[in-house]
């Protein structure tokens, strides 16, 4: 895995702000059906893209103030900016539709509190990469759940910019993991994977109904979520295999 410098995200997110990938001309289409699957896990969704993302970059400048990297917390902000293009399209969406945009849903409660606590910029990382992996599951079976134009370039949009955000994480969470003395990185992997596959499974509990559109059964579904923490970590599972044997045995 290339690591790019936090210059090269900064550029790349400002880049990226300039397209306009959504025709707001086209008129919304969703049958009753499609409407009742969706509407829960949309508005959760909207909700949860519009969070101002305060508390990460606080820790996003912690990080950089020991790492001596001050554009990092620049790049991070325009990360945030581009998910909250995501909760506003997403907004704009219901708006449309004349559905209601949700101010509390039970998931991003929980991960609001977590996220209140939390200083450290690996856990952070380590969030938002998992979250991002279901959100990839997630936006595909969203676009795939209904026959509407405009709901699929909006999800298309969504699915583009979280590539690059899963790579922007990756990279900084191979930088972190690299960070921590040898003999600790190897129970460091354990938490990632633990956390990652704990996380997945809420996401699956809560949005299991459009979820269930790309990944049929929640069996699927943790396979298609291990194939992106094999992809995403996969550097990082290497070299845990190698630090491993280097832990001196008791």
């Amino acid at each position: 895995m290339y690591t790019h410098s936090s210059q090269y995200w900064t550029n790349h997110f400002t880049h990226n702000a300039t397209f306009e990938r959504v025709d707001w001309a086209i008129q919304p289409q969703l049958s009753d059906g499609q409407r009742k699957r969706i509407l829960k896990s949309l508005q959760a969704w909207q909700l949860g893209e519009t969070s101002e993302g305060a508390h990460l970059i606080a820790a996003a400048k912690k990080y950089a103030n020991r790492t001596h990297d001050f554009i990092f917390p620049i790049a991070v902000e325009l990360f945030i900016k581009e998910e909250q293009k995501h909760g506003h399209n997403l907004g704009r969406y219901l708006d449309l539709i004349g559905e209601k945009r949700i101010e509390q849903d039970w998931g991003d409660s929980l991960f609001r509190k977590i996220r209140y606590f939390n200083t450290s910029m690996e856990l952070w990382t380590l969030a938002v990469i998992t979250v991002e992996s279901s959100a990839q599951l997630f936006y595909q079976s969203l676009k795939d759940a209904t026959g509407c134009p405009l709901l699929k370039q909006i999800c298309d949009d969504i699915l583009i910019d979280e590539e690059r955000h899963i790579d922007f994480q990756a990279e900084r969470m191979l930088a972190i993991y690299r960070s921590h003395h040898w003999s600790i990185r190897w129970f460091a992997f354990q938490i990632y994977r633990v956390f990652f596959f704990s996380t997945a499974a809420v996401v699956w509990f809560g949005h299991h109904k459009v979820l269930s559109v790309g990944s049929p059964t929640f069996g699927r579904y943790m396979k298609d979520m291990g194939r992106k923490f094999a992809d995403t970590f996969g550097l990082i599972r290497k070299e845990t295999e190698i630090a491993k044997h280097l832990v001196p045995m008791r």
